[in-house]
């Protein structure tokens, strides 16, 4: 398809009919809000190094694409901005995973993406999604009319509370945790039930029957025409 974290991405997904994705989003050294998912651009661009070490300019130098596809390599890693003006004229809806690594200020990272959002885009387009508590509280407060979800790796024993106080619409964990009892508790709670990284059809139909509402996958394409997308 092509590669993760880009405008080719989400051309790709517009050609392939999706009416979803999802991105993850950090900052810059100077603090502007980019995609990329790792904490260092090493494994999706040429460069080297933590993403917060670099300031745009120098970031919007480094090939984005060619580690995917050599077809790809005139790809850059894209502005939020950038990114969310695209998505609204393919439209195309995008859950925004505020992405925090040891050390970011998550703050600055909402106040940031919240200043974007609100140039940027229609509310019911977007949907917040973070691990952190603490951006899920700051995105409340900032921007209290977007949809935001509470990830989890493994869904926990308490997971009501957090979801309660945050006042969030969707849960979201791994698949390969997710037993069937939990989603027909967060179903009959009144979330959204959303699963990552489902990349097997058979998978996504089994998860499908269990009242999952969305799945995130690598493999679009595959999934798709399975019919399970």
């Amino acid at each position: 398809m092509a590669p993760e974290n880009t405008l080719a991405g989400l051309k790709a997904a517009h050609d392939l009919g999706l009416s979803w994705v999802e991105i993850d989003v950090q900052l810059t050294n100077d603090l502007q809000p980019v995609l990329l998912h790792d904490a260092t651009v090493n494994r999706c661009s040429n460069g080297r190094g933590r993403l917060r070490d670099y300031d745009y300019q120098q970031l919007s130098e480094l090939d984005a694409g060619s580690w995917f596809d050599a077809r790809f390599a005139s790809e850059k890693i894209p502005l939020l901005a950038d990114y969310l003006v695209q998505a609204a004229h393919l439209n195309i809806k995008v859950n925004i995973e505020l992405k925090v690594h040891s050390g970011d200020n998550e703050t600055i990272l909402c106040e940031r993406v919240a200043h974007v959002i609100e140039k940027a885009c229609q509310p019911n387009t977007l949907l917040l999604s973070s691990f952190s508590e603490t951006c899920l509280a700051n995105m409340q407060s900032l921007l209290p009319h977007i949809a935001r979800g509470i990830l989890f790796e493994k869904l926990p024993a308490h997971w009501q509370s957090p979801a309660q106080q945050l006042n969030v619409t969707s849960i979201h964990c791994h698949h390969r945790h997710l037993t069937l009892l939990q989603a027909q508790q967060i179903k009959a709670a009144g979330y959204q039930l959303y699963c990552y990284t489902v990349n097997s059809p058979r998978r996504a139909a089994r998860l499908a029957r269990w009242g999952v509402d969305m799945i995130f996958t690598d493999k679009p394409q595959n999934i798709k025409t399975s019919g399970q997308l």
